[in-house]
C-alpha cells in the first residue's frame, strides 16, 4: 500500500483476516468476526445456552407480530456501529478543515513564526508517527496532528509566498484539483488499483525517499550550495527538481488512488466506526504530501 498507516493497518490493508473466518475459510455475506455463522445487519449471535428452557415454551408469535417484525426496516451501517463512506468523509472534512483553520490562523492572526513552524514540523512529525503505528485510531491524537500541521503549514507557505507571490493559491488550486480528478478516476473505474500497479508504486516511492534523505544530507553538510540541493541540478538544459517534482506530484496522485481503494474495503468490510477517523488521518497525510510537493515544483518553475 502506498500509505504507510493503511498499508500497516489491518483493517484496511489489502490482504486482511477479516477477510477469512476463524477456519480459514472466505467470509461470506454478513459474517461477523467472532461469530460462527453469517448474521444479518443488526441481528445479534444468540449466546451459549440462550435457547433452553423458558425460551422453548414461549408462544409462537402471531401473525400480526410477524407482519410487523417484517415491516422494521433492516438495519444499516450506521445502526451497527459500522464504517460508512459518508462518516469517513465527514470526519476527514473535519481534519483537513482543522488543518487549514490553524494554517491561516498561524499566518494571518499570530504573523509567521519561525519556531512556531518548527514546533508544527516536529510535533506533527511525532504524532503522525505514532497515529501511523497505533493498532487502534485516537481521535484526539489525529487532531493533534492537524492542528501541528497546520502551524507548520501556515508558517511554510507564508516564507513562499512572501518570495514567490500568489504561489500558495496556485499550490491549493493544484492539489484541489489533483484530489478531485483521482476521486472521479477512481469512482468512474478508469483507474484502477492493482497488486502490480501497488508494487512499482512502493519501488518509486522508495527511490523517491532515498534521493530526498541524500539530498538533505548533502544540503545540511554543504556538499552542494543550491537552495534546492540536487534538485536545483540541470539535466539537458531541465532542472532536476522539476523532472522529480513531476515524479513526486504523479506518485501522491495515485497515492490517493490507492488510499480511496483501502477506504473502500474497509467500508465492504464493516469495521467499526471508529476506524473512520483513521481514513481520514491517511487522507490528511497524502494531501499534505501533495499539496508541499506542489508549492516546491511551482516556486523551481518560478525561479527558471
Amino acid at each position: 500500500m502506498s500509505n504507510p498507516y493503511f498499508s500497516s493497518n489491518p483493517v484496511f490493508a489489502e490482504k486482511s483476516k477479516l477477510d477469512r473466518t476463524p477456519g480459514g475459510y472466505p467470509t461470506m455475506p454478513g459474517y461477523t468476526p467472532g461469530s460462527s455463522q453469517p448474521t444479518a445487519p443488526g441481528q445479534q449471535q444468540p449466546a451459549y445456552g440462550e435457547y433452553r428452557g423458558q425460551d422453548y415454551a414461549q408462544q409462537p408469535m402471531s401473525t400480526e407480530e410477524l407482519q410487523r417484525s417484517y415491516d422494521q426496516p433492516a438495519a444499516g451501517p450506521m445502526d451497527t456501529g459500522r464504517m460508512t463512506l459518508d462518516d469517513a468523509i465527514m470526519k476527514t472534512g473535519v481534519v483537513i478543515g482543522t488543518i487549514v483553520l490553524t494554517a491561516a490562523i498561524h499566518w494571518l492572526v499570530l504573523g509567521p513564526n519561525m519556531g512556531l513552524t518548527m514546533l508544527g514540523l516536529v510535533v506533527g512529525l511525532v504524532l503522525g508517527l505514532v497515529n501511523a503505528f497505533k493498532k487502534e485510531p485516537s481521535p484526539l491524537l489525529i487532531m493533534g496532528y492537524a492542528v501541528a500541521e497546520g502551524l507548520f503549514l501556515g508558517g511554510i507557505s507564508a516564507m513562499f509566498e512572501s518570495q514567490w507571490g500568489g504561489i500558495v493559491l496556485q499550490a491549493v488550486l493544484a492539489t484541489s484539483v489533483t484530489f478531485l480528478v483521482c476521486l472521479g478516476l477512481y469512482a468512474s473505474g478508469m483507474v484502477r488499483v492493482t497488486a502490480k500497479s501497488v508494487r512499482i508504486l512502493m519501488f518509486a516511492m522508495l527511490g523517491y525517499l532515498a534521493f530526498s534523505l541524500v539530498n538533505l544530507v548533502l544540503m545540511f553538510t554543504g556538499v552542494t550550495t543550491d537552495p534546492w540541493g540536487l534538485r536545483g541540478a540541470t539535466i539537458m538544459g531541465i532542472p532536476l527538481g522539476i523532472i522529480v517534482g513531476v515524479l513526486a506530484v504523479v506518485l501522491a496522485a495515485y497515492s490517493l488512488i490507492v488510499d480511496f481503494d483501502a477506504i473502500k474495503r474497509g467500508v465492504q468490510r464493516g469495521v467499526p466506526q471508529k476506524y473512520s477517523w483513521a481514513a481520514a488521518f491517511g487522507i490528511a497525510v497524502t494531501l499534505v504530501w501533495l499539496y508541499l510537493e506542489f508549492l516546491r515544483l511551482l516556486a523551481i518553475l518560478r525561479n527558471n
